[in-house]
């Protein structure tokens, strides 16, 4: 029996990315055909055609099945249900363990142009009324829509002169039509196109993309660093309980499938499960855009197979064209959002269940108004050209000092290790005096968030010039000592700044040297070496 989690309603939340099945189909779909189109064709299709446009804006469901099957109906071999840590084959067939029910259901409006998007995770413990009965079910939790309908296929093609593989094939087909009814009627939107993956899906995507690297931060208690059920354990994958505190882990698959499949041990329980699916998101479009992952012909391969055998996207989708006016999509323009819960309802007696379930209560109407202002927000009014100011002379400014006559102290107060010595080491060779070097702060409990930079008598001129390096406005240190400017790094800064480190202007080194891939023989086993810069923007945020 599911529970229903704590905590304040979401309502319109902003999370870190998507899910399981995102990574899915950004690995697939948006970073792997833009580099190979030609071999993108090869992701299955479906019958199920939406008829949505192939450019411009459109909406798309993401679907990932708990499934512990393949599309033809046939139970996963038993040693990848015991490395996904999903049960075993006779739970499978006789103990009711999988099913076919949607876990991760997330629709995403792509605006015109592909720079753009917005999505929102739909909680699977919604309570909905489905568009028509499916499997003698008129109401029922949102993820069950898929599964009533294809073991009501099922039921009426087990008399036919059908093969094994076509009443399947129409299984899939009516659990992927039912998914897509239910979901525009509670958000009031159509679906253009969709894409589907299985927990086999992700995991061997996880596989053969080399793991993923995720930053975890402990409970009170430490409950979430271990659960039983999906076989997460952060200590034996390099978390250290001394040492304590938010920490970076390099994931294998297993780990990578049991991280985002966890939930009983979260204080959020789903929604937690969400942020993890997120933060999976977020490294991946990283790793994409930063580390040139896909510049290996193999790997690009061996991520193209995969999503050739376990993802399956809307018949008529052309997703060459697709990807090709996706690939500008970043992270810092992918933003998600929770469907808002009104309430939640415990032991709540279902049909179609043997036991009372825990649910949540929405309220379809607005659910409506938050999405569609979201996809299809109102132009922004035009503003009247601002007059002209008279023209003024130009204001004569003081010559600034040369580098050397000026002493910079570079302090951490951010967690990027070694940060302090390779800033002060690039103002060095940009002429500056070296000063004190040191950490404001633990590093590993960060408290300082921005960067900001001081300075004593007769540096003014000198400190405006360091503080543009770091985007911030210097300010006057009253303790300071002349001819001294300090540097207090925060969180935002995670490497040397681009132009600072010579006379010239060059840019200097990054403080962590430039990430390399992770190795093939690796496979991102657990221990191997984290390769996005601690705090990057959009690269792994800290999650329970």
């Amino acid at each position: 029996m599911f529970r229903a989690h704590g905590g304040t309603v979401l309502g319109a939340k902003v999370a870190y990315g998507a899910s399981c099945v995102a990574s899915a189909v950004i690995l697939a779909v948006s970073g792997v055909a833009y580099y190979v189109q030609a071999k993108i064709n090869g992701v299955a299709s479906s019958d199920v055609d939406t008829g949505g446009p192939q450019t411009g804006a459109m909406n798309i469901l993401l679907m990932g099945l708990e499934s512990r099957t393949d599309y033809d109906g046939n139970v996963l071999p038993s040693d990848l249900l015991t490395a996904m840590h999903a049960g075993s084959v006779q739970g499978v067939l006789y103990d009711g363990v999988g099913g076919q029910d949607t876990n991760t259901l997330i629709l995403i409006h792509i605006f015109a142009g592909g720079k753009k998007a917005v999505g929102f995770s739909i909680p699977r413990d919604d309570l909905v009324t489905y568009p028509q009965a499916y499997d003698g079910e008129t109401q029922g939790k949102i993820d069950q829509a898929y599964g009533d309908a294809y073991e009501q296929s099922l039921q009426e093609t087990v008399n036919s002169s059908m093969s094994r593989d076509q009443r399947y094939k129409l299984a899939n087909e009516a659990g992927q039509a039912a998914t897509i009814a239910t979901v525009e009627s509670v958000t009031g939107v159509h679906v253009d196109h969709f894409a589907e993956v299985n927990l086999a899906g992700f995991f061997e995507l996880a596989q053969a993309f080399g793991g993923v690297e995720v930053c975890v931060k402990p409970t009170d208690g430490d409950e979430n660093l271990y659960d039983t059920d999906s076989g997460w354990n952060a200590v034996a994958d390099g978390y250290s309980l001394r040492k304590g505190g938010s920490q970076y882990l390099h994931l294998q698959a297993d780990q990578a499938l049991a991280f985002v499949r966890d939930r009983d041990s979260l204080p959020e329980l789903d929604l937690d499960r969400t942020k993890r699916q997120q933060a999976v998101i977020d490294y991946v479009i990283w790793k994409l855009e930063h580390e040139g992952v896909l510049t290996s012909l193999g790997q690009i391969t061996s991520l193209l197979d995969v999503a050739n055998r376990y993802v399956i996207t809307s018949g008529g989708w052309d997703l060459a064209l697709f990807a090709n006016e996706l690939h500008a999509l970043t992270g810092s323009h992918l933003t998600f959002y929770t469907l808002p819960i009104a309430t939640y309802e415990n032991n709540l007696q279902l049909s179609g269940y043997s036991q009372p379930q825990d649910v949540n209560i929405i309220n379809v109407p607005y659910i409506q108004q938050v999405v569609h202002d979201a996809f299809y927000p109102p132009p922004a009014p035009k503003k009247a050209p601002a007059k002209k100011a008279p023209a003024k002379a130009p204001a004569k400014t003081a010559p600034v000092p040369p580098p050397s006559t000026v002493t910079v102290d570079v302090y951490n107060g951010g967690s990027t290790p070694g940060l302090a010595g390779a800033v002060s080491q690039a103002f060095v060779s940009a002429g500056y005096t070296a000063g004190v070097i040191g950490n404001s702060v633990d590093q590993a409990e960060p408290v300082q968030p921005a960067t900001q930079v001081f300075y004593g008598a007769g540096t003014a001129a000198n400190a405006a010039k360091i503080a543009r390096y770091f985007g911030v406005t210097a300010v006057a240190g009253t303790s300071l000592a002349a001819g001294h400017v300090e540097v207090l790094l925060g969180t935002t800064s995670t490497v040397v700044p681009s132009g600072l480190g010579s006379p010239g202007g060059s840019p200097a080194s990054s403080a962590s040297a430039s990430p390399t891939a992770t190795s093939a023989a690796n496979n991102g086993a657990a221990g191997g070496a984290v390769t996005v810069g601690t705090n990057a923007p959009y690269g792994i945020p800290c999650v329970y």
